[in-house]
């Protein structure tokens, strides 16, 4: 058996698993739950491999418990702010992630949590289950029309764009804000207009959140942003959770500022039980799903496992965050 170690932090598709298992010795986390910290901090002592994920905290007192045998950190995700890349560099080891495969299945779900909060899809079948339905009633469960409506897109990134693609076979007009505008041509392939941040909010019918989380965009949506927004506006983000004020949504949702929400990110995450947008009717809120087909998911941890195996061989990973470790 090779000397090679890697440490997995969660069960993550075979078809990745297997290809690390050829070409080194893996311990696999069982659990449901994230390894603690402090289990991590001991599973990656003299460890030549880390496969991890967005729910793990590998900052740089970890990357330095791991000590010199430390080769790879290969993440199975497109986003790895839980990464001190900074860290990671200046120790020469390369991370890897995971983008563009789950482009398709994310705009998938935003685009089902846009349709099913405009259309009331879960109250609807909360209400059919509890036994309220007696009769067709012309003012039941009235939603929001998609056709003619404008969407909004914040981040016009791979993600966003799959989103506008979707939204142009529903004759939306489609508003996009980015920190640097598209090219022309591209514009005009996706039916998509530029406007201003508050003037996109205040235009818009549907916003959609496709951006990343920093400094920047930490809480973008707050009281103020929530006064822009129409009163009949929902709200989709299937982004990352800190982007928006959980409290100043909880305001905006009870308070008329905009008609509902659908999350699939949450601040933080899971969501606590008592957090008092589990108590409302107008949002709808699902576990991080945004790249949980089979197909993506598996393509993720291949792509997570190709990125290990290069990092161990000593080649360059396929897929790296910070390639000026090459240099």
């Amino acid at each position: 058996m090779s000397q090679l170690k890697v440490f997995v932090t969660r069960n993550i598709p075979d078809a990745g698993v297997e290809m690390v298992r050829q070409v080194a010795e893996v311990e696999v986390w069982q659990d449901r739950l994230p390894p603690p910290y402090s289990v991590l901090l001991e599973k990656v002592k003299g460890k030549d491999g880390l496969l991890c994920l967005l729910t793990d905290q590998i900052d740089q007192p970890l990357i330095e418990a791991a000590g010199s045998s430390l080769k790879v950190i290969s993440q199975m995700a497109v986003g790895y702010d839980n990464i001190d890349i900074t860290t990671a560099t200046a120790k020469g080891i390369p991370v890897g992630h995971t983008p563009g495969v789950l482009t398709d299945a994310t705009a998938d779900l935003t685009w089902a949590l846009l349709m099913a909060a405009a259309r009331r899809v879960v109250e609807a079948d909360k209400f059919t289950r509890s036994h309220q339905w007696q009769t067709w009633e012309p003012t039941l469960l009235l939603g929001a029309d998609l056709s003619g409506a404008t969407l909004g897109i914040i981040g016009c990134g791979r993600i966003g764009q799959a989103v506008a693609r979707r939204a142009a076979g529903f004759g939306m007009r489609i508003l996009y804000y980015n920190r640097k505008r598209l090219e022309p041509g591209l514009e005009r392939s996706l039916g998509v207009e530029y406007q201003d941040f508050n003037q996109l909010l205040q235009a818009s019918d549907f916003v959609t959140l496709h951006i990343s989380l920093s400094a920047e965009t930490y809480h973008l949506f707050g009281d103020h942003q929530f006064q822009l927004m129409k009163p009949n506006a929902i709200l989709i983000n299937t982004a990352r959770g800190s982007i928006i004020d959980s409290d100043a949504l909880y305001r905006a949702l009870t308070g008329g500022k905009i008609a509902a929400a659908a999350l699939d990110v949450t601040e933080p995450e899971p969501i606590p039980r008592d957090s008092p947008l589990l108590t409302l009717e107008n949002i709808i809120i699902t576990p991080h799903i945004g790249s949980a087909s089979r197909q993506t998911r598996d393509k993720m941890a291949t792509m997570a496992a190709a990125n290990l195996i290069a990092g161990l061989e000593g080649e360059k990973l396929p897929y790296c965050v910070n390639p000026e470790v090459y240099r």
